[in-house]
């Protein structure tokens, strides 16, 4: 993922053809669900469990937080002029000698700790979590069977997916996977390219060279540089010259953002469907975030949700499975959850939907650590209750350093989380929306990558509300200076008898007018990330 930079062309998924998987893969038995839109649309909801989870976290990570420069290194350290590049010349050398596949033996998660970052993310109040599985470098952090590229072999030599998920199920915690690698096909293509100015100008990078056989005696010998880097579909054409025009020349073939099958390499996709099969069957996820528009790679990924889907029957005795991808349109959204990056929604969703973010940058970005660039904690909280009003969960990404810590910065905000969540938090989980999102001044862009900035924009004047049972909850945005929450949405909605905290039987003083339901909040609870209320009375709730 990155974010501000998909070229948004997304390619139709050919949802007509016949089922790459075939019937026989699926069982005997009839499946409930076939590979059709129609069939994933007319049979699927999605469960309680994800309904009342409301937040998880993510471990976004991979090689590419090995050189702390941030998202998307796997590919723009191949794009002349880039930061990525320059990063990757001065610290490693030029890439037409030492390219990306030299990341993965550094990347050695010594340090890595999976127990103590779920015990923290707990804390913070996530009900699942997230592991990458791949990202676009096609490298699998699992026990891959069908990819020889993977963190069993090459790397921490871990099975990385596999101990997340054991230890984030002991600790009572739903787990998902993320798989981003249906575009390495054409996202990595600029390996197979070269610098069009400068001394080395002409020198085709490391992709366009490197073979099975010239790995004898070295730390990949025995596997495919080939293989890994998805072969030359479209490598950059001779006789570019500059950089713009090698920039353009990207931009309008190995940047397109499409779902559709890559044409000249069938073989790519075969290999991603068993993936992608295989970390399902294998290590049984509650969750599978694929990182497409629509779902990937056209009939292929029609198979693998429905297979997903039936498997999730066979293993619970009902479907308790959940796949996001983004962008989803209108009338398929009843058949998979949508998935809205770096952004939210404009109002109360049909559909069950899910936010994703991150405090900083995707892969771990030194420099937006040096320049205090992470979101604040009330970014994220105000995140999470605007996105819980609108029938919402909020995944947050929490970036991993090589080694597999987090920085301290990243874990002060993690705490602060927690802090808040402590208090508040029992009036998130298990609610609905209410027949209004909120109120307040501050009304947030909607759509993909249209967050904004590093702070929260809402004020103690914006108010969001969810609904659990016959009572509504209320989260102030704020704490107001004269430390009385106006909710101005309930000052005619039934009667209002009894108003309390998260927790906390002891009721709060408050009156209802004909403008607003006025609550005097507790000095000594004074937090200025705000604070969620309890309203219970007759007739709150329609229906």
């Amino acid at each position: 993922m990155t974010m501000d930079r998909r070229s948004f062309l997304h390619g139709a998924a050919a949802a007509g053809s016949a089922s790459l998987l075939g019937g026989a893969a699926l069982g005997a038995e009839t499946p409930a669900f076939q590979p059709s839109w129609e069939s994933l649309v007319a049979g699927y909801r999605a469960p309680d469990w994800f309904r009342d989870a409301k937040f998880g976290i993510w471990a976004h990570w991979s090689a590419q937080c090995v050189p702390e420069a941030g998202d998307w290194y796997a590919r723009d350290m191949y794009l002349q002029g880039s930061r990525a590049c320059r990063h990757h010349v001065e610290h490693y050398g030029h890439p037409s000698k030492i390219g990306f596949m030299e990341m993965y033996p550094r990347w050695t998660a010594a340090r890595w700790d999976p127990a103590r970052l779920l015990d923290l993310y707990i804390r913070a109040g996530a009900r699942y979590f997230m592991a990458l599985a791949n990202h676009h470098d096609n490298f699998d952090s699992y026990a891959s069977s069908y990819h020889p590229w993977n963190s069993t072999r090459i790397g921490p030599r871990r099975d990385i997916v596999g101990e997340w998920g054991k230890l984030a199920r002991a600790r009572g915690l739903r787990f998902a996977v993320s798989n981003h690698s249906a575009h390495a096909w054409h996202w990595l293509q600029p390996a197979y390219g070269y610098d069009p100015e400068g001394p080395l100008a002409g020198r085709r990078y490391d992709a366009a060279w490197l073979t099975r056989a010239q790995g004898r005696g070295k730390w990949w010998q025995g596997l495919d540089p080939q293989q890994l880097y998805t072969g030359p579909t479209m490598p950059m054409p001779d006789g570019l010259h500059s950089i713009a025009a090698a920039t353009e020349w990207h931009e309008k073939n190995d940047r397109v953002w499409t779902e559709a099958p890559p044409a000249k390499n069938p073989a790519f996709v075969r290999s991603w469907l068993q993936r992608c099969r295989e970390l399902i069957d294998v290590y049984r996820p509650d969750m599978v975030y694929f990182d497409n528009f629509s779902l990937p790679l056209g009939q292929a990924g029609l198979d693998i949700t429905a297979h997903f889907y039936n498997q999730s029957m066979r293993w619970h005795g009902r479907n308790e499975a959940v796949v996001t991808a983004k962008g989803t349109p209108a009338n398929r959204r009843g058949g998979i959850v949508d998935d809205v990056e770096r952004g939210v929604h404009d109002d109360i969703q049909a559909y069950p939907f899910q936010t994703d973010t991150c405090i900083g940058n995707w892969h771990y970005d030194r420099d937006l650590y040096d320049r205090d660039g992470y979101k604040t904690p009330a970014k994220i909280i105000h995140t999470l209750c605007d996105v819980a009003a609108k029938n919402g969960n909020l995944m947050l990404s929490v970036p991993l350093r090589g080694d597999g810590t987090i920085d301290e910065k990243e874990e002060a905000i993690i705490e602060a989380i927690a802090a808040w969540m402590g208090r508040n938090g029992a009036a998130i989980y298990g609610t609905r929306p209410w027949h209004l999102s909120g109120e307040g001044p501050t009304r947030a862009a909607a759509g993909d990558f249209n967050e904004g900035g590093k702070d929260s924009p809402y004020t103690p004047r914006d108010i969001r509300y969810v609904r659990r049972g016959a009572a509504v909850h209320a989260f102030v945005l704020g704490w107001p200076n004269d430390g009385v929450a106006r909710l101005t949405a309930l000052a005619r909605q039934g009667r209002v008898q009894r108003v309390t905290l998260p927790g906390d039987a002891a009721p709060l003083s408050f009156r209802q007018t004909a403008d607003a339901v006025e609550v005097t909040l507790p000095p000594a609870r004074r937090d200025p990330i705000g604070v969620a209320l309890i309203v219970q009375g007759d007739g709150l709730v329609r229906g």
